[in-house]
Parts: C-alpha cells; sequence; structure tokens
C-alpha cells in the first residue's frame, strides 16, 4: 500500500524549496522500529510508561521497538503506516480493526504481565468492533505543523475503506482542544466519553461515504 503525499507545508525561506523530496506514505517495515517507536510512544504519553511499568526512557523505547518489528499485535509494523521524506520517517499511523483488539492485545499484554510486573494488568476495551481504530497517530517534533499528521489521517481513512469499513474511531484525552479540532476538521464528531487507564477520553467516529 503506498499513498501519494503532498509537499510539506514550510515555513523557511525559499530558496530551501527548491530541493526537490521524496515524499510518501508507506506501510511500514521491521527495520522501521527505531524511527517509529518514539513516535508511538509521542503520542501515548504517560500510557507508554503505565504500559512499560517504568519511567526508564530507554526500556519503554526498548519495549516497544520489540512489539512493533513483531507480528500480530497492536503495535505491529502490519499495523502501521509510516510518511517519509527521503529516507527519513517524520510521521506514523498505527490502526487496526477494533474487533480484533483483543485478539491483537493478548500477546502484548501477556508480555508484561510476565516481564514488566504487570500481574494484573487488564486495560479496559479501548475499542470494539464496528470500526477501524485509529490507535496512535504521531508526527516528529521537527515537522509538526506542516500537515503531515492531517495527510496520515486521510491515508488512514483511505486504508480503512479498502479493507471494507464503514467507520474509523478514535479516542481524544478531553482537555486536548487542539487534537479534537484537528479530527473534528476532517469529519470526526464526538460520541461519547470513555475512561481508559485513569483517563477521560473523546471517542470520535467518522462515517466512511
Amino acid at each position: 500500500m503506498l499513498y501519494l503525499a503532498k509537499n510539506r507545508k514550510r515555513h523557511s525561506s525559499g530558496r530551501n524549496l527548491q530541493f526537490k523530496r521524496h515524499l510518501m506514505i508507506r506501510n511500514a517495515k521491521p527495520d522501521d522500529a527505531k524511527a517509529v517507536a518514539p513516535l508511538i510512544i509521542q503520542a501515548m504519553c504517560e500510557l507508554a510508561k503505565k504500559f512499560s511499568h517504568t519511567t526508564d526512557v530507554e526500556k519503554t523505547l526498548a519495549l516497544f521497538e520489540y512489539f512493533f518489528s513483531q507480528k500480530d499485535n497492536q503495535y505491529s509494523y502490519e499495523n502501521t503506516l509510516v510518511f517519509e521524506e527521503s529516507g527519513q520517517i517524520l510521521g506514523s499511523l498505527n490502526a487496526y480493526d477494533g474487533g480484533k483488539l483483543s485478539e491483537l492485545r493478548k500477546t502484548f499484554t501477556n508480555y508484561l504481565r510476565i516481564h514488566n510486573n504487570l500481574k494484573d494488568f487488564q486495560p479496559e476495551e479501548e475499542t470494539h468492533a464496528g470500526e477501524f481504530y485509529f490507535d496512535t497517530i504521531s508526527v516528529s517534533p521537527s515537522a509538526q505543523g506542516e500537515g503531515i499528521g492531517k495527510q496520515l489521517i486521510d491515508a488512514g481513512i483511505a486504508w480503512a475503506k479498502e479493507l471494507g469499513h464503514k467507520k474509523v474511531g478514535l479516542l481524544v484525552e478531553v482537555e486536548n482542544d487542539k487534537a479534537s479540532k484537528l479530527y473534528q476538521s476532517k469529519g470526526f464528531e464526538i460520541q461519547n466519553k470513555k475512561k481508559f487507564m485513569g483517563g477521560l477520553y473523546h471517542h470520535m467516529i467518522y462515517q466512511i461515504a
């Protein structure tokens, strides 16, 4: 799967725009792990620390690098698109069929129980059958404000449509007005509020025509 990416919005001098840039949104590969894991963690914020059960940044990175490079889990490269410019990954979208959450989460949560001392770890259901779920969307700090997030959202919706889904769902922290407005500008609507891992989130839905 390959999506044509649009030129990024630049805030620098015009002469910098003369250089030819190679942009694309593509399926992730296992060897993208070191570039994508920090993006996943950035999107998850405190949730990533709760999952890794540590404040050690390197251990948290190692956890998500490992699962990204493996098959059949919610953070796998199989469930990820990346925005790439001239070989550099600047953004990522992690998404999957909400009806497969329990199946995809099982390997991850079992690992956490055994290796991260989370014996009673059983997070709430963050999605459900009937929606294609955007788990994380993230853009590198150096490339934010340049339209990459919007392009990843568009690519994710197209991906969902290709797979035959009728709607896309996601969660946004209720206090994150900036993110909520971004998704609303792309056609998402707030359906309800949902508690997840100690936080309160807007459950937002996009209906695919």
